[in-house]
């Protein structure tokens, strides 16, 4: 079947080749030589691109199997060569009809993988050389987020893949993942904040039940944590947002399979991922709220982006939206008001005995430094997304736009970056007390269900 798909290939080149012969046999030798170099480069290039497609093509090995195997329910998995760790699967026809693992390689040792796809109801399995694209936002590490791209069987929506470095073996031996995002779907909610990812013991439980009850103030229905460790009292929190329907929790055990950094750069220390795989889960974050949310929404729990002329984020983001036609990727602007500094000002004395950060007193900013960009985070439109990064996206469709500050800005309330600014260098901005009446409410609601 390949022989006959190369002569194929072969005998559609003739055209170019005739072409070719015609061109180069001009009599102005400077003019001919330039154009045979560029007919030879293009018909190289084509016959080159072909061929590639060719390779990948899915192919049938089996026929009249039993589709066995045993389903992963992890949320990482590492294959046999454990330089390849497997996240989840995604159906993606904006382009083309493929199956999308979200995934970890090592940049280099990786080169070939497979997917084998096992079609009901007739048993035949095909497998399909994957393309695998590492994102370019490794940031040094040897280990990074990568799309593992395989294109789909066209008589066949399967409904599982197994990854395999060879297109040979036993599929029944082979894990099996559950293709997700098949079946199209209306939007159940309008936001969903995706949060990669919670570790180091995560006890910052006043802060984070803070940013959650903004969210729900804004507009937010679904908060979506992938969480490696967390303390007790964390896990009760959870719990409760869990049973509210708020909370989908994603099991994120990276430092199972890897030697995590808690850096975003790598510091020639041995370790093989940045900051927990945090990129890693965004992108897998992004494809699993891609059917089921209008909006997604990519910050860290201390974060909270508040608008200035709107009460929420539905009217932000429809005027925004209005405004600039096409666009999918709307960044704000990351502004940091330093837990160092407070005010006497909503000095709950309840909340005193939860541990944490009480952000109603945090109302002072940093100015801007000169020559420095502050970093943006980010609301996008998951559909016109291929792969994003923290900071901005990677790959998308359509337009991004900075959102200017007088209409959004990141609320970030963390240890100051200018720790030696004096108090009177802080600009005050009381944005956030607009919400406090609400705010303290629901606080004070959760609290008494859960802490206190």
């Amino acid at each position: 079947m390949m022989r006959q798909h190369k002569v194929q290939g072969q005998r559609n080149l003739h055209p170019h080749l005739d072409t070719f012969r015609m061109l180069c046999g001009g009599k102005k030798p400077y003019f001919a030589a330039a154009v045979c170099i560029i007919t030879l480069t293009s018909v190289v290039t084509l016959s080159y691109l072909r061929l590639q497609r060719l390779s990948h093509l899915p192919k049938i090995i089996q026929e009249g199997s039993r589709c066995r195997g045993k389903i992963t329910s992890s949320t990482i998995t590492a294959l046999k060569d454990n330089r390849t760790f497997i996240v989840s699967p995604y159906f993606d026809d904006r382009e083309s009809k493929v199956t999308r693992v979200i995934g970890v390689v090592h940049h280099e040792d990786v080169k070939q993988l497979y997917c084998w796809f096992c079609c009901q109801p007739d048993g035949k399995i095909y497998v399909s050389k994957a393309k695998i694209d590492v994102h370019s936002d490794r940031f040094g590490f040897p280990y990074g987020a990568a799309d593992i791209v395989c294109l789909e069987p066209e008589n066949c929506d399967p409904t599982h893949v197994s990854i395999h470095q060879s297109p040979h073996g036993n599929i029944d031996q082979l894990p099996k993942f559950e293709i997700k995002n098949r079946k199209a779907e209306a939007f159940s909610v309008d936001f969903t904040v995706c949060i990669s990812a919670m570790f180091g013991n995560y006890n910052n439980v006043l802060q984070f039940i803070q940013s959650m009850e903004m969210y729900k103030i804004l507009g937010v229905q679904k908060v979506v944590i992938y969480k490696n460790n967390c303390s007790h009292l964390m896990e009760k929190v959870l719990k409760f947002y869990m049973e509210e329907g708020t909370v989908e929790v994603i099991p994120w055990p990276i430092n199972s399979h890897l030697k995590v950094s808690s850096k975003w750069h790598f510091m020639q220390d041995g370790t093989h991922i940045g900051y927990y795989g945090q990129i890693t889960a965004l992108n897998d974050c992004v494809y699993r709220n891609m059917q089921r949310s209008k909006f997604v929404v990519l910050n860290d729990a201390d974060e909270i982006i508040l608008p200035l002329k709107h009460p929420d984020w539905k009217t932000m983001m429809s005027s925004l939206q209005e405004q600039n036609p096409g666009t999918g990727i709307f960044l704000f602007e990351n502004h940091i008001f330093p837990e160092t500094v407070s005010t006497h000002v909503f000095n709950i004395s309840s909340w005193n005995t939860v541990p944490g950060v009480n952000i109603l007193q945090h109302v002072h900013r940093e100015p801007d430094r000169k020559d420095v960009i502050n970093p943006r985070k980010m609301i996008i439109d998951p559909r016109k997304v291929i792969q994003t990064s923290v900071h901005s996206v990677l790959r998308a469709y359509g337009n991004s736009v900075n959102v200017p500050m007088d209409v959004a800005l990141i609320y970030h309330c963390r240890v100051p970056l200018q720790g030696n600014l004096p108090r009177e260098s802080l600009i005050r901005d009381t944005t956030l007390w607009r919400y406090n009446l609400s705010l303290i409410m629901n606080v004070n609601k959760v609290l008494y269900q859960t802490v206190l």
